[in-house]
């Protein structure tokens, strides 16, 4: 999908600390009770409430934290005055960037954003100038080592998959939103060990970055990630999986 989401998952393997678990959950918790605002709070008949639970209990959320996400949909505390926000950005090396926030301050947030760019040779810039390059698709990450992936290419492609991208540490599989589900449960049913599943904005065309603006994207995305309002973060970078493990284990 994108650089991010290989650096994600690799620093997902190499575990989180305590305090960074509890900052996860409560990104994830805003993601269900979004979620659940806007359509059913039953998750059998809201595609992204399901596959907003299902990230949840990935990521060994406790069932009484999402339940409690739910439940604050309902207009049990101060979901009403939280916003889903999308923001644009140009990364090192001129990649493009796009930020999905859920905040209840969009003064703060934008103070931080602005911030974590400048600082790690990226610019915030207007709405449009870089969400052109990107589609919006459903994106299935499986751990490479776990699958073998000529058998998962023909399972996903069977399944209805549109796409298959495969790296030395993950496969992803591409399909159309409406299609996400039903690719998965095809997968899981055929034993795949699926990492995470969710419709994302994936890059048109990549840029490949040089060993110095790979460090630089990396620490971009680990300030972004780090900010509490920050959902999701998607990037047209390209880099190494060499690279990225090497930045993980510093």
């Amino acid at each position: 999908m994108s650089g991010h989401s290989k650096w994600a998952s690799i620093k997902h393997k190499k575990g989180a600390n305590d305090a960074k678990k509890g900052q996860i959950f409560t990104k994830l918790a805003r993601d269900i009770t979004m979620a659940a605002r806007h359509g059913d709070a039953n998750p059998d008949m809201n595609a992204s409430l399901r596959l907003a639970i299902q990230k949840a209990k990935q990521a060994n959320m406790p069932a009484d934290n999402i339940d409690r996400a739910v439940k604050r949909a309902a207009g049990l505390g101060d979901a009403d005055l939280l916003q889903e926000i999308t923001y644009e950005g140009y990364g090192p090396g001129g990649t493009a960037v796009i930020v999905e926030v859920v905040t209840d301050n969009k003064n703060r947030i934008v103070a931080d954003l602005r911030q974590a760019f400048s600082r790690n040779g990226g610019s915030l810039a207007e709405n449009g100038a870089v969400a052109w390059q990107f589609q919006n698709r459903g994106v299935i990450a499986i751990d490479a080592s776990k699958a073998d992936p000529d058998e998962l290419q023909l399972a996903a492609i069977e399944a209805g998959a549109s796409d298959v991208d495969v790296s030395e540490n993950l496969i992803e599989v591409y399909t159309e939103p409406s299609d996400l589900h039903v690719v998965r449960e095809a997968l899981e049913k055929g034993g795949a060990a699926i990492d995470s599943a969710e419709v994302a904005m994936v890059p048109q065309q990549k840029i490949q970055l040089d060993e110095k603006h790979t460090l630089a994207a990396l620490r971009l995305f680990d300030r972004l990630d780090d900010i509490d309002d920050v959902s999701r973060v998607f990037s047209n970078a390209e880099f190494d999986d060499a690279t990225m493990e090497a930045a993980a284990a510093e």
